[in-house]
C-alpha cells in the first residue's frame, strides 16, 4: 500500500556522513562518537547502582563495553540511533553519554537518553549536552525529540527543563523497572517551535549555521526546506 507523505529526513542522510563532532555554546563540554578506548569509561558507568537502577541495564565486563561501543557505531550505519560520548574539551576526560534512540526517519521522531558519570553529576553536563544535541538534531531534519523519565527521577525532570524540553503529561505504568511498574513522565521538543534560550545552547555550531559549509536545513514532510 503507497505511503503518501515522504520521508522528514531523507535515507542515507546519517549514513553517507561521518557522525558529527559538538560543542556546547560554552565550549566546555563536546559531544563525540563513542570509540573502543571509552570501553572503560562505559564499564565504569554501569557499576553505579543508581544507573544501573534508572536504566535497568547491568554490564560485566570489559568485553560487554566494547560491544557497547561497535554497536553505536553499526546504529549510525543503519541510521537507527546516534549515541555521542560526552567529554571535557580541555582534557578530553570522559563525563557521560548522550544518545538519539529509536531514530524514525519517515516522520522524524527520535527519543533521547542520557546518563552522567557519577563524578560529574551536579556540574551541569546532562542539560548542556542535551542542548547541544537538540540544537543540530533539530536543524538536521528531526521534527520531534521525546524525553521520558520515570516520574520517580526528579533529577532528569530538572535536566529536561532546563534544556527547553516542557513536560506534556503522564504515561501511566508504562516502563517495567527492577522495583515495579513506573509511571513516565513525556517532555519534548518540536521542530519549528520558539528556542527557549536554554544555557548551554550552541547557535554557532556548524548544525545551525547557514554560512557553513556543513550546514543542512531542515526538511518539511513535503520535501521542502524550512524558511530562515
Amino acid at each position: 500500500m503507497p505511503i503518501e507523505i515522504t520521508h522528514a529526513i531523507e535515507p542515507g542522510t546519517f549514513a553517507s556522513a561521518p557522525q558529527p563532532t559538538l560543542r556546547t555554546h560554552d565550549g566546555e563540554l563536546t559531544l563525540r562518537s563513542c570509540e573502543l578506548r571509552d570501553a572503560p569509561a562505559v564499564h565504569e558507568a554501569f557499576q553505579d547502582p543508581a544507573l544501573r537502577y534508572w536504566h535497568a541495564r547491568s554490564m560485566e565486563s570489559l568485553d560487554e563495553a566494547r560491544a557497547w561501543v561497535e554497536e553505536a557505531h553499526e546504529s549510525w550505519r543503519r541510521e537507527k540511533a546516534a549515541q555521542w560520548f560526552v567529554t571535557r574539551t580541555a582534557d578530553g576526560a570522559p563525563l557521560g553519554r548522550i544518545a538519539l534512540r529509536d531514530m524514525d526517519l519517515m516522520e522524524g521522531g527520535a527519543e533521547i537518553g542520557y546518563w552522567v558519570l557519577p563524578q560529574a553529576r551536579g556540574r551541569g553536563v546532562a542539560p548542556r549536552a542535551l542542548a547541544a544535541l537538540t540544537d543540530w538534531a533539530l536543524d538536521a531534519g528531526f521534527h520531534r525529540l521525546d524525553l521520558e523519565h520515570s516520574t520517580r527521577n526528579e533529577a532528569s525532570c530538572r535536566v529536561a527543563l532546563k534544556a527547553g524540553f516542557p513536560l506534556e503529561g503522564t504515561r501511566r505504568s508504562s516502563a517495567l523497572h527492577t522495583d515495579g511498574w513506573h509511571d513516565m513522565h513525556v517532555h519534548a521538543r518540536i521542530q519549528d517551535t520558539p528556542d527557549p534560550g536554554h544555557p548551554g545552547s550552541n547557535p554557532g555550531h556548524p548544525g545551525s549555521n547557514p554560512g557553513h559549509p556543513g550546514f543542512r536545513a531542515p526538511r518539511r514532510r513535503d520535501g521542502g526546506r524550512v524558511r530562515r
